[in-house]
């Protein structure tokens, strides 16, 4: 259901479920909780799709008949469905969606968790959740509106409607725009992976906010990144970073 594999500095988490069109049942969503926590030292992590023409359909339509017959399952879906989306937030270093196909429900709040999301030709997205008689859990609500603002977030919660990649590049829902998605994620992804990796790390963490970041900071410039760098700079050559 979820492959993770590693090339070099670069991580891939794929979605790999075409009975099913990728939909997540719990064991996948804990999967890919999983997953995250193998990435190791990894300098980029790429989020993507293994089945042609499809991303994700979201989590699994079909599970959903249990959740409504046993109540005691419910939480266990919501917090198996939480712990992955937040496990792929949590990550430290860069995460990149490709998404080349639908991606619909549940997958829309899975590639709000990444930092970039790139869309392909054959993109397609749609929160649905109001179709099927539903919620959508508050946190992935707040990414949504922070990525699209929130008559936009409304506009898609409310209707359920499908947007095309360049719709969704227009409102920000992704921040580019390629005929082959998963080959620019994997560009990208190289070129991330080139910097220097704490440095990137911070970044990320200074993108996000909270404590002691100042500190961190001033120390980078006593740090091996920063003196590599420099003399990199200064011998006119590509830094090495380790």
């Amino acid at each position: 259901m979820i492959h993770l594999t590693r090339e070099g500095p670069v991580a891939t988490i794929a979605l790999a479920r075409p009975e099913a069109k990728n939909a997540l049942p719990i064991a996948a969503w804990q999967a890919l909780a999983a997953a995250t926590r193998d990435v190791g030292d990894a300098r980029a992590v790429i989020l993507k799709s293994d089945v042609p023409g499809i991303f994700s359909a979201g989590a699994d339509v079909r599970e959903f008949e249990t959740l409504q017959k046993d109540p005691a399952l419910r939480p266990i879906f919501r917090t198996a469905m939480r712990d992955a989306i937040e496990a792929v937030a949590a990550l430290p270093m860069p995460v990149i969606a490709a998404i080349d196909g639908g991606c619909f429900g549940a997958a829309v709040a899975l590639i709000l968790a990444a930092d970039i999301r790139i869309a392909g030709n054959h993109a397609e997205f749609a929160t649905t959740p109001a179709r099927l008689g539903l919620g959508y859990p508050q946190e992935d609500v707040a990414r949504l509106v922070a990525k699209v603002g929130q008559g936009m977030a409304s506009l898609m919660l409310f209707t359920g409607d499908r947007l095309v990649p360049d719709e969704a590049k227009r409102i920000g829902l992704v921040e580019l725009r390629s005929k082959k998605a998963d080959e620019t994620a994997a560009a990208l992804a190289a070129a991330i992976a080139g910097n220097a990796p704490q440095a990137v790390r911070l970044l990320k963490r200074t993108l996000r906010g909270g404590e002691g970041l100042d500190q961190a900071f001033d120390d980078t410039f006593g740090g091996a990144e920063f003196a590599e760098g420099l003399t990199a700079f200064r011998e006119r050559r590509k830094p090495l970073y380790q």
